[in-house]
């Protein structure tokens, strides 16, 4: 499990433009790296929402938004053209990022358990290295969190 102070794990992912895109090409910038369930669900379309009407602020804090999920790139081009998103969106269909953060967890709706992506958000700094990390997000509240750890 990863760490507040751990290297954040490296990734090559295809991005919603068709380009692959890495963690390490922001090194020198800070990341705001977040895993959400599905593209067009309630809670994951007002998350990504928040962000993007966050965008200049976090902007000015030299932060990055990169949106992960396991949906496929064209899925992530659809819910980016729909709600305007201004920042990545990468496909990790494979799962093998979800993994090595640890947000791929065993969960239960209904009595069913099964397993998917727990909503989570890593704050990663110039050097790669995580400062924050915020499990089991829930949606409203979040994106100020995240805003105000960038400013300390």
């Amino acid at each position: 499990m990863l760490q507040i102070g751990d290297q954040a794990p490296d990734f090559k992912l295809m991005s919603d433009e068709g380009k692959s895109d890495s963690l390490s090409s922001y090194k020198g910038r800070k990341v705001v790296l977040y895993f959400y369930p599905k593209d067009n669900t309630s809670g994951c379309t007002t998350q990504a929402c928040d962000f993007r009407d966050q965008h200049p602020e976090f902007s000015n804090s030299k932060a990055t938004i990169l949106g992960i999920s396991r949906d496929s790139v064209k899925s992530h081009v659809g819910f980016k053209d729909k709600y305007a998103l201004n920042f990545p969106l990468l496909s990790d269909e494979a799962g093998e990022v979800c993994q090595s953060y640890g947000v791929w967890v065993e969960k239960s709706m209904y009595g069913k358990k099964y397993f998917g992506i727990e909503r989570s958000t890593f704050l990663i700094d110039e050097n790669g290295l995580i400062s924050h990390i915020w499990r089991k997000v829930k949606v409203p509240g979040h994106i100020a969190e995240v805003l105000n750890s960038l400013s300390k």
